[in-house]
C-alpha cells in the first residue's frame, strides 16, 4: 500500500518561502506522477501543480505560477514544492497526491489514487 507523508509546513509572512516534501512508500515511485492540491477553509480543494513520473513534464495552477516550483528525487522517493513570494491566500491546508494519470491532475482532486494527511501552510499579511 502507497504511505505519502508530507512536511514543511508553517508559518510565513507574506512574500516569504517554503518548501513543502512529501515521501513516498509502498510502490515504484517513478510509476506515478505526482502533485499538490490545497484546502483553504470553506474552499474546495484545488490542484495546484503535477509532475510527470520521470520529472520531464510539470502543470502548474495559473495562480502560482512563476511562484511554485514543483520537483522530485526518484532516488529519494520524494517531490517537492519550493513556495516563494507567498501570499495570505496561499494559506491552506497542502496535499500531496499520486496517481498513475498525469492528466487526471488538473481537473481536480477527484480519482486520485493516494492522498497524504496534508501539512498546514499559514502567510500572514
Amino acid at each position: 500500500q502507497v504511505q505519502l507523508v508530507e512536511s514543511g509546513g508553517g508559518v510565513v509572512q507574506a512574500g516569504g518561502s517554503l518548501r513543502l516534501a512529501c515521501a513516498f512508500s509502498g510502490r515504484t515511485f517513478s510509476s506515478y506522477a505526482m502533485g499538490w492540491f490545497r484546502q483553504a477553509p470553506g474552499l474546495a480543494r484545488e490542484f495546484v501543480a503535477v509532475i510527470t513520473g520521470s520529472g520531464g513534464s510539470s502543470t502548474y495552477l495559473n495562480s502560482v505560477k512563476g511562484r511554485f516550483t514543483i520537483s522530485r528525487d526518484n532516488a529519494k522517493n520524494t517531490v517537492y514544492l519550493q513556495m516563494n513570494s507567498l501570499k495570505p491566500e496561499d494559506t491552506a491546508v497542502y496535499y500531496c497526491a499520486a496517481d498513475r494519470n498525469y492528466s487526471d491532475f488538473p481537473g481536480g482532486p477527484y480519482g486520485m489514487d493516494y492522498w497524504g494527511k496534508g501539512t498546514l501552510v499559514t502567510v500572514s499579511s
